[in-house]
């Protein structure tokens, strides 16, 4: 595995098209909405548990919501849960997760994901995910 390689996974959203399924308080990335016994967050941590190193996972949701992940992700630390204090959708959401990852490793590559997507062929996500430019192509400073 490339220590340079990062994965910030968005879990800011309230999940308003899936009410009342979905909750403010426990939005559908936390649920378990396929019946495999996992919420999609815990899916999607695993499946890029093949191309990434554990620590280089961090999962970027709204402040309200870093208890519910951490007790969903008992593996991460609470320094890989970025806590947003406002929700300001997506853009906001890369720009912070780049800003703090960046001041760990300046030479981080980021693979930006949601945290709420079904993929049924995680081998062939995982061969995508992989077979991405070169590593040290260009970085945004």
């Amino acid at each position: 595995m490339n220590k340079n390689l990062y994965v910030a996974l968005m879990a800011g959203g309230i999940g308003t098209r899936f009410w009342p399924y979905s909750r403010n308080s426990h939005p559908k990335q936390f649920l378990d909405v396929v019946g495999t016994g996992k919420s999609l967050l815990r899916s999607t941590y695993e499946r890029f548990l093949q191309v990434c190193p554990p620590e280089n996972i961090f999962v970027v949701t709204h402040e309200e919501h870093v208890q519910l992940t951490l007790e969903q992700l008992p593996e991460l630390s609470p320094s890989q849960v970025l806590a947003e204090p406002m929700r300001k959708n997506t853009t906001p959401c890369i720009a912070y997760a780049c800003h703090k990852i960046a001041k760990i490793n300046p030479d981080a590559v980021l693979v930006v994901s949601p945290s709420d997507h079904l993929i049924l062929n995680e081998a062939d996500f995982q061969q995508t995910v992989l077979k991405r430019p070169s590593m040290q192509s260009r970085r945004i400073n």
